[in-house]
């Protein structure tokens, strides 16, 4: 097993500690990653995607989505079972989980519904104005002269 020390990159960096701090969780999260429940990630349009999650099992009232910080958090309990049953094959796994999701700057979740044994989930990416690119009017050598007569006129 390898292990890496970020320690030069913080010492040499200022600011990036999400990404030093994102590179370590992923290097640690590679050995013990859990599987269950299985997910995917589908992208459903340029700014968006759907975390689908099988939860098979489980109730509407059994699941909680949270989002804090930048994380996406997806719990599961069962609420406690009738022990009046006897099962000769118990197949359907509905033990308590916790899976997380880490979430890019500006990525938000919109909604969450649960339908046949699926919990999906909608994220969309908005960027505030302030971050979109813009286009920059490039000055013509006569528009820059006639700005620099009306400046001097004015003076």
């Amino acid at each position: 097993m390898r292990t890496y020390d970020f320690a030069p990159l913080h010492r040499a960096t200022v600011g990036f500690d999400q990404i030093a701090d994102l590179m370590d969780r992923v290097l640690t999260d590679t050995q013990s990653a859990p599987s269950y429940p299985p997910y995917n990630i589908e992208k459903t349009s340029e700014d968006g995607w759907r975390i689908s999650i099988a939860v098979a099992g489980f109730g509407e009232e059994d699941l909680a989505v949270e989002v804090k910080e930048s994380a996406l958090i997806v719990t599961a309990r069962k609420a406690k079972e009738d022990d009046t049953r006897t099962y000769l094959h118990r197949g359907i796994a509905t033990r308590a989980f916790e899976r997380r999701f880490t979430l890019a700057d500006h990525v938000r979740v919109v909604g969450a519904s649960h339908l046949n044994g699926m919990l999906n989930i909608d994220l969309v990416r908005e960027v505030p104005e302030a971050l979109k690119p813009r286009r920059i009017e490039i000055a013509s050598a006569d528009t820059l002269e006639a700005t620099a007569v009306e400046a001097k006129e004015v003076n």
